[in-house]
């Protein structure tokens, strides 16, 4: 299949976006969510690290270029509409989340709020500098 194939599988959204789900490849923890772009999915798939669009920044984003906490890919899947990805990875040094924790989604719902439930692995500072 070529390129052009491949991506055009995937259903973008109106600015261009798919939403990539990355999980521990080991544990099947849900790590983070981001956004990849055709260029990123691209070096994605070419490099077998993830790389991601920050809406934000509004660039490329290689994940661990700055923290050190690359995501190793091991499996890339597409969903049954072809509007998800999901990333099976490895994750380099046990932190995903820019907070210093395992993963994105530290936070659980109970007694009517979100409660947090991660601890925080490496301080921020630290992770990123002042």
């Amino acid at each position: 299949m070529t390129q052009a194939a491949f991506l055009s599988e995937v259903k973008w959204n109106a600015e261009g976006l798919v939403p990539a789900i990355a999980q521990d490849s080991a544990s099947g923890r849900i790590l983070m969510m981001a956004w990849m772009n055709r260029e990123a999915l691209t070096l994605t798939t070419s490099q077998m690290r993830a790389v991601y669009w920050s809406r934000s920044r509004q660039q490329l984003w290689h994940k661990g270029e700055t923290s050190g906490h690359e995501q190793i890919v091991r499996e890339i899947r597409l969903d049954c509409d072809g509007d998800v990805i999901v990333l099976q990875v490895e994750q380099q040094g046990g932190i995903a989340c820019h907070t210093g924790r395992e993963s994105c989604f530290y936070r659980v719902f109970s007694d009517g709020a979100w409660h947090v439930a991660d601890e925080v692995r490496k301080a921020p500072a630290e992770i990123y500098g002042a």
